[in-house]
This record gives C-alpha cells, sequence and structure tokens, in this order.
C-alpha cells in the first residue's frame, strides 16, 4: 500500500458482491472512483480481492468498462504517433499461444512493412505453457521497449514496436499481476485490451473470447465517446490474441464513432488450402514469420484479409481522423 488514504470498498462491495443474479452495476463515478483507488494502490489486498471476484462472476457492463478505461488511461501520459504515417494500429497481445502459433508479430510486422504503425502491447509473460508474443519479437531482432519513448522512436523508425504494460503503466502491470493470488483473470485483463494510448487517433483491434463479451463490447462501441475513428475492429480471438485465425475465417466487426459495419464475414470451414503452421515455439514461429516476409510461405489468406481490411479502415477514416481520447 501507498502513503495516500487508504479507499474502503465495503459500500461499493455490497452493491457487486451479490452473485450474477443479485448484484447491480455501479454507475461510472463510482466505478471511476474505485478504480482509481485501486491503481493507485489505496485499496487493501483483502478488498481488492474481493472487488475482482465479485466482477468476475458479475460481468462489467458497457458503462463500467468505460469508467475502468478512463482510470487506466489516467495512469500514463499520452503517446506521440509518426507524423509522416496513418494513424497506428493497437494491438494487445496478454494471452500468447498455447496450441496454435502465435501470429500477433507477423501481423504487426505485416502492417509496418506497409508503412502503418503498428504498437504490440503485453505482458513480459503469458501464463503458464503458453508462448508470449515477447519472446518471438525478440527471436526477429525486435526487442521490447523500456519506455513509451523507446516505443515512440521505434514507430518513427521501424513502424513496429513491442511495449510492456509494466512500461507504459506499472499501475495496470500490478492489477494483471493479481492473477497469481486469485487464480483467474480480472477486469484488468479485459480494460488492457480496450486501451488507447496515443493522444491521436488510432485503430483497436480489440478481440474476445467468450460470445458475451462480443455483446457488451459491441454496445459500449455503439457509443461514439467509445470508438472516436479511425475506431475499432473487433473479433473472435486467436487464443486470446488479436491476429486472425490462419486457419478459417471468423467475422471482423467494425465500429467509427458509433456507426457499426461488418468488414468480413464468418465463413464455415477452412479457408483455402489449410496453411503449414509451425510448432507453437517461439524460435519456430519467428522463423515461419520471417519465412512468410521473404514470400518463402504463403501468408495464410484470413491474415492477408485481416491486413486489408485494417488498411481500408484507416483509408475510410482518412490520416487525419478524429480519434484522440
Amino acid at each position: 500500500m501507498t502513503s495516500a488514504a487508504p479507499f474502503a470498498c465495503a459500500p461499493l462491495l455490497k452493491i457487486i458482491a451479490r452473485g450474477a443474479k443479485g448484484a447491480r452495476p455501479l454507475s461510472a463515478d463510482e466505478t471511476r472512483t474505485l478504480f482509481d483507488a485501486i491503481l493507485a494502490d489505496r485499496v487493501s489486498p483483502a478488498e481488492l480481492g474481493g472487488v475482482l471476484i465479485a466482477y468476475r462472476i458479475k460481468g462489467e457492463t458497457p458503462v463500467e468498462l468505460g469508467a475502468m478505461l478512463d482510470a487506466a488511461h489516467a495512469t500514463f501520459a499520452p503517446l506521440s504517433a509518426p507524423a509522416d504515417a496513418p494513424p497506428p494500429v493497437l494491438l494487445p497481445s496478454y494471452n500468447g499461444a498455447r496450441k496454435q502459433p502465435n501470429l500477433t508479430p507477423l501481423l504487426a510486422l505485416l502492417l509496418a512493412r506497409e508503412g502503418i504503425p503498428a504498437l504490440v502491447h503485453g505482458q513480459h509473460h503469458s501464463g503458464a505453457n503458453r508462448v508470449g508474443t515477447q519472446a518471438i519479437f525478440k527471436a526477429l531482432g525486435h526487442d521490447a521497449c523500456s519506455s513509451a519513448a523507446q516505443a515512440e522512436a521505434a514507430l518513427r523508425t521501424r513502424r513496429v514496436a513491442y511495449l510492456p504494460i509494466a512500461a507504459l503503466s506499472p499501475a495496470l502491470e500490478r492489477l494483471l499481476e493479481m492473477r497469481s493470488p486469485l487464480g483467474v483473470r480480472n477486469s484488468g485483463h479485459t480494460v488492457v485490451k480496450l486501451l488507447q494510448p496515443f493522444a491521436g487517433p488510432a485503430l483497436r483491434l480489440v478481440n474476445y473470447t467468450h460470445p458475451e463479451y462480443r455483446e457488451t463490447l459491441s454496445e459500449m462501441f455503439t457509443d461514439a465517446a467509445n470508438s472516436a475513428a479511425p475506431g475499432v475492429l473487433l473479433a473472435r480471438g486467436t487464443e486470446g490474441e488479436p491476429v486472425a485465425d490462419a486457419r478459417r475465417q471468423t467475422a471482423i466487426e467494425g465500429f467509427a464513432d458509433g456507426a457499426y459495419r461488418l468488414w468480413q464475414a464468418a465463413e464455415e470451414g477452412a479457408s483455402g488450402t489449410p496453411p503449414a503452421l509451425p510448432a507453437a515455439d517461439a524460435v519456430a514461429t519467428a522463423q515461419w514469420t520471417e519465412a512468410v516476409l521473404a514470400g518463402e510461405i504463403p501468408l495464410p489468406e484470413p491474415i492477408a484479409r485481416q491486413v486489408e481490411v485494417i488498411r481500408q479502415a484507416l483509408e475510410m477514416s482518412g490520416a487525419t481522423g478524429s480519434g484522440a481520447r
């Protein structure tokens, strides 16, 4: 705990900790006050555990998620994007690979090759038995940035950067690390996938695993304040990663200034000839990624379509869109 005055959670726990059916949502102001205190380390460990488990059971409403996101953004200074490039694309990478290879670095490098800045943010680890994005980037010769300023420089010179959440917001890293003592993910793991850390416009790739989150996020993004252009591309995650599933085409939905668009419909079955994918190993994935970038191995069709959707979404918004937060 810090020297700041402790924050008493009991009045709010009485509202959110009554189970999936008995709990009620907090208002935006109540949620913002609570998460400001959590991220400022003003909540005792016992109360913090209670709040996180309560939300794990109750689930977050779009209003609560928006307030949590506002609190998260207040923990760091906004980044500056390259002035001579389209708005950057944000790829939140917090899950890593378990059964399938983690192709998030491939997506980021494909965008960078197109001149589109790609900021990947995540944790230095992705949990047990998973191959994290940071390890793959390292094998590709892209070391993790140690600060926001270093990430800004990498985007200017190489158009791609991997920024650990600990370097962007130590407060958010502390919240994510509560997974270890609690044994489950918490609201912080949802919030970090929604971050828009740039002062100006940026396109967010937001993914979900459970169908109910698609409904919550869709409702959230229909509010123009939560999807300022160029907006958000929403799709089912590949083991929780933002890159398209290389084996089959999933739907890609978009929200910009609250307006909805279906960019890519889902397709049944495998997409074309099933690609020969690498093992879920950092070195093997890096080598395969390099071969795809060199044209030695065909790029899986769903990922090629994802790159095209991203390009079109940026072009539709214009390079001087209104996505500042």
